[in-house]
Formats: C-alpha cells, sequence, structure tokens
C-alpha cells in the first residue's frame, strides 16, 4: 500500500454475499484503504478458508490519483499564473489608455500653446499696426494742422488787402471822382422828402428805393438799411463796378452818397421785367417781338460783363427782378452788388473759382456753384437760362424748366407761352426754349457759350422781332389790319398768322 488513504468514493468492494454467487474461478479484487487494511486483509484470508480456489489481491494504484493532484496543484498554478496575467495585462492596458491620454492631453496643450503663441503674435502686428497708422494719422493731422494754418494766414493776408483795397475804394469815393457825383445827405433827403412812403418804388434786401428828383432829373435812390450786414460790401462793390462800366444795356450810376450809402440811378420809368411779365399794376403784357428784344439785351450785357478787362466779372445774380426797363422799355441790368471779378485764367468753361459761400437768388443759382462753391462765368449762363424760360412763359421760376421739358417731350409746349400774347412764333419760340433749357443744364461744361451760341440766336429772334414790327406798322400806315398784311418764309408759325423775315 503507498499514497495516503482513499475517500469513499475512490474504491469499491466486492461483498461477500455477492461473491457467493461467483463460480469458483471467479477472481475477487479487494482495494485497499489505508484506514481499513487489516480488515481487508482478514477478509481475504477468511475468503481462501472458504474454499476459493483462485484469489489475486490487486493492490489500488495510486499513481493516477498522484498525478491528478499534481495535474489539479498545475492547472492551479496555471490558472493563478493566467489570472496574474490577465490582471497584468489589464492593467498594461490600462497604464497605456492613461499614456495615449496624457499623450492626448500634452498634445492639447502643445496646441493650446502654440495657439496662444500666434495668437500673441496676431496680437503684436495688429498693435504695431494701429501703432503706425495712429503715426500716420498723426503726421497726417499735423500736415493738415499746417496746411490749415497756412489756409488761414492766406485767408487773413487777403481779408487785410481787401479790407485794404476797400478802404482805399471808400477814401477814393469820399474824396472825389469824377465818373459820378457825390451827394451830400441833405439833397438826399430833400429829394426824397425824408425818405416819404410815398416816393417808395420798391425794396430789396440791400433797402428801400424812393423816386426822386435831383439836378432836375428823375432818379432811383436806393438806401442802404442800418440793419443790412453785407449791405456796405454790396455798396462798395456796385459803386465800384458802377463807376468803371458804362454800357447801354447797364444801368447808369449818377451819384453815390458813402456817408449813408445811397446811390442814386437814372429812373426806369417802366420798373423791373419782372413785374411787367406779371402785369402788376394792371400794366399791358409785352410783345413776343420786346421779349426777343430784351432776351438779346440782356444776353448782350452778360457778355459785357464776362468781357471786362483786366478781369471777367460774373453778376450771380441775375433774375428778372435786376432786370429794369426804360421809357422805350430798352432792358438795362441792375444790382451788381453781388458781382464777383475772377481772374481770366477761370472765365473758360472748365477752370472754376472758388469762393468760400454761395449768393443769389435760390431758384437762378448754378446747381454746381451752389454745391461746391466754385464760381465761372458759365455761372451766369445758368440764371440767364431760367430768365429766358420765364420771359416767354411769364411763369414762376420754381421747377420752370422741369415743366417746360415735359411740355416739349409731349408736345404741348405751345400750352406753356404766355396766353396774353396771342400771336406767338410757336416754332421760333420752341428752338428759343430749347436754348434756354441748354442753358440751365446741371453741369456747367454742358452748358452752351454765350458768344458763339446763345447771343447769335437770341439776335437773330430780335431782328425776326424787328421786321415784323415793321411790317406791321408799314401795313398799319398803308391802311391795314396789321397781321393779315405781315408774312414770314421759312418754318415759323404763329397763332395769328404767318409772316417774313427782314433777310429774305
Amino acid at each position: 500500500m503507498q499514497g495516503g488513504p482513499l475517500s469513499p468514493d475512490e474504491y469499491w468492494v466486492i461483498s461477500p454475499p455477492a461473491l457467493l454467487h461467483q463460480p469458483a474461478s471467479t477472481i475477487v479484487v479487494a482495494i485497499d484503504r489505508d484506514r481499513n487494511s487489516q480488515l481487508a486483509v482478514k477478509w481475504v484470508v477468511d475468503h481462501l478458508l472458504s474454499g476459493a480456489s483462485h484469489i489475486v489481491l490487486l493492490h489500488a494504484q495510486r499513481d493516477t490519483e498522484a498525478e491528478m493532484r499534481r495535474l489539479r496543484l498545475e492547472l492551479k498554478q496555471t490558472m493563478d499564473m493566467y489570472n496574474a496575467a490577465c490582471k497584468e495585462a489589464i492593467n498594461a492596458k490600462q497604464r497605456a489608455k492613461e499614456m495615449h491620454m496624457m499623450k492626448l492631453e500634452e498634445a492639447r496643450r502643445l496646441e493650446e500653446a502654440r495657439n496662444a503663441e500666434e495668437a500673441a503674435l496676431a496680437v503684436a502686428e495688429m498693435e504695431k499696426a494701429k501703432c503706425r497708422a495712429a503715426m500716420e494719422a498723426a503726421e497726417a493731422a499735423q500736415r493738415l494742422a499746417d496746411l490749415e494754418a497756412q489756409r488761414r494766414r492766406n485767408a487773413e493776408v487777403r481779408a487785410r488787402r481787401e479790407a485794404d483795397e476797400k478802404v482805399r475804394a471808400l477814401d477814393a469815393i469820399s474824396n472825389h471822382d469824377f465818373r459820378y457825383r457825390k451827394y451830400h445827405i441833405d439833397e438826399i433827403e430833400m429829394a426824397t422828402e425824408r425818405f416819404s412812403d410815398e416816393l417808395k418804388i420798391g425794396e430789396g434786401g440791400y433797402g428801400p428805393v424812393y423816386r426822386a428828383s435831383l439836378d432836375h432829373t428823375p432818379v432811383a435812390i436806393k438806401v442802404l438799411r442800418p440793419d443790412a450786414h453785407q449791405g456796405r460790401k454790396q455798396f462798395l462793390q456796385e459803386v465800384e463796378v458802377l463807376s468803371c462800366i458804362r454800357h447801354p444795356n447797364m444801368v447808369l450810376l449818377l451819384g453815390a452818397c458813402p456817408e449813408y450809402g445811397c446811390l442814386v440811378y437814372e429812373y426806369m420809368d417802366h420798373g423791373s421785367l419782372e413785374d411787367r411779365l406779371f402785369r402788376r399794376g394792371g400794366t399791358p403784357p409785352l410783345a413776343w417781338a420786346q421779349r426777343f428784344r430784351i432776351a438779346a439785351e440782356i444776353a448782350t450785357a452778360l457778355l459785357f460783363l464776362h468781357q471786362t478787362k483786366p478781369e471777367p466779372l460774373v453778376h450771380r445774380d441775375l433774375k428778372p427782378a435786376n432786370i429794369l426797363l426804360d421809357r422805350n422799355y430798352v432792358s438795362k441790368i441792375s444790382d451788381v452788388g453781388l458781382a464777383r471779378l475772377v481772374p481770366p485764367s477761370v472765365a473758360d468753361n472748365v477752370t472754376q473759382y472758388r469762393l468760400t459761400a454761395t449768393a443769389g437768388t435760390f431758384c437762378y443759382i448754378d446747381p454746381e456753384y451752389q454745391q461746391t462753391g466754385k464760381l465761372g462765368v458759365k455761372s451766369d449762363i445758368y440764371s440767364l437760362g431760367v430768365l429766358l424760360l420765364q420771359v416767354v412763359t411769364a411763369r414762376p421760376p420754381m421747377g420752370l424748366t422741369h415743366h417746360v421739358e415735359k411740355a416739349i417731350d409731349a408736345g404741348t409746349f405751345e400750352q406753356m407761352l404766355d396766353i396774353t400774347v396771342k400771336d406767338w412764333p410757336v416754332e421760333e419760340a420752341l428752338g428759343y426754349a430749347k436754348l434756354a433749357l441748354k442753358c440751365t443744364e446741371m453741369r456747367r461744361r454742358d452748358r452752351p457759350d454765350l458768344a458763339t451760341v446763345i447771343l447769335p440766336e437770341l439776335n437773330r429772334l430780335r431782328n425776326l422781332g424787328h421786321a415784323y414790327e415793321a411790317r406791321m406798322s408799314a401795313a398799319r400806315a398803308n391802311g391795314g389790319s396789321g397781321e393779315s398784311g405781315a408774312q414770314i418764309s421759312g418754318d415759323s408759325t404763329t397763332v395769328g398768322g404767318s409772316w417774313e423775315t427782314a433777310d429774305s
């Protein structure tokens, strides 16, 4: 027997009763156990004594059991090693995961650091750019300040020069000037009956105008209002201009009273063109021939101003209220108090002369001059265009160019003509209106030239009117009806009949 005792499930015994039924040759096997080996031996002996001829006693082979125990032990050790290896693998995987997470975190931190560095560099570049821009702005501001200071100095020099010129002009006016007579205020008061309202014939921004008589000559006396801020400047300007120029279609300055700002003009019997166009006071309407003649006279006087030497003169306030008519309805330009002399180099169509402030009446002001303050001789052309339209339509200036242009496009221009005139030459009036519209172009460079385009056409129309009047006079002298005997060739048509020109 080897090894320790076997457990009850590790052996079996053929009990004697079972052996009694076996044949004599049956092999009896007994599996020994440590705890009952004596009983087993005893049992075998008893069995032999009972007459069994063949008994084989088999000792239990305990090698298998030992091997099983060894295998179980190895299996247990292997399982322990496997479990340990699994735990180690799990731990290694966890450590690898943690290392990966640490690597990702480190990469993220590195990326954040790189981004922060790039952002810092970008901010630094922006700050540098701002610094450069601030320095450039400071330099530009300094340049502008220097330029403004220079402009201010130049303006002060010009202002002093203009003031000196005005003082010299006033001194010249106060002392002596053979181009007009100097009146004392007592003479002015006596002539106007101490500025009686009964003798007042008008009033403007400058001041009231009185009808009077000086040296047995009817005159118009314009008196400067004490509260007129620009009055003294306009007074000096008007005296300077009118005392230096003479033209049949410019109002004549007869004298002045410099101490009190009084100007003495020749008296114009028929007042202003504006009053006659709108028939104020119940005056009769102007004939179309008179209107064409007046338009040509105004253009002639305006060209004279633009061609003055050494510097062109721009009127700046051309309108019907500033056109006066004498007893023969000869028109003359007045109120040159806003006129400005401009250098010869800026008297053309393109170059312009910049002023600090615009002047004139709203509806007649050149749009470019109003927007930019740049003055040129063509600034007067715009005013002339509006005036020319009023001459044939007798309508207010507000929106007049738009209404005339719309009527021409619609073919209803004849309805725009002054209805108080019954014998309009419609075709000639239409050409006249189109010329006036060209004068009111928004861009100065698009307006026609006064000397080469406008005045020749107006002179042609004036001659047309002269021919018509001559034929009407001849017809009346011959005892005819006048209108039926007057004819004109060409494309011109009239409301009252047809007539022909003196050129035909």
